[in-house]
């Protein structure tokens, strides 16, 4: 495994996720930010971002695999959700546990959530990109 993930000391521990990444590897992958679309390219979750999350979760799940990889080889995510407030919050972490569950993964790589005024696509309310490292 090219990638273990640490929460120093000094800094908060979050459930979900570690602090830093430190990758080792020598393949790097960078996956395009993935939406909520099934393989058809028909949005999953219209207006649910639970739903939402879980498929950005599972599709950058697919990408990596095809490189490869897994969510162990994440170095580091980042997340954009329309129109971001806190209050959606346990949505995004209910989305997130359902994908972690199904794949497997438990905690995250270090990740940066920015809220957005829009994505490619009205339907889409939360986009995912990984960067992945691999042996």
């Amino acid at each position: 495994m090219a990638i273990t993930l640490v929460n120093p000391s000094g800094l908060p521990e979050i459930d979900v996720y570690r602090q830093v990444s430190i990758a080792t590897g020598s393949k790097l992958v960078f996956i395009a930010g993935q939406v909520a679309w099934d393989a058809d390219g028909v949005t999953v979750g219209e207006g649910d971002l639970a739903a939402q999350v879980e498929r950005c979760y599972l599709n950058v799940g697919t990408a990596l695999a095809a490189a490869g990889g897994s969510f162990d080889d994440v170095a580091k995510l980042i997340v954009y959700v329309v129109d971001w407030t806190p209050d959606k919050m346990p949505l995004l972490l209910e989305g997130l546990a359902r994908a972690a569950a199904k794949l497997g993964v438990t905690p995250m790589a270090p990740g940066t959530l920015i809220g957005v005024a829009a994505l490619d696509v009205p339907d889409h309310l939360v986009e995912i990109e990984a960067t992945a490292v691999i042996d």
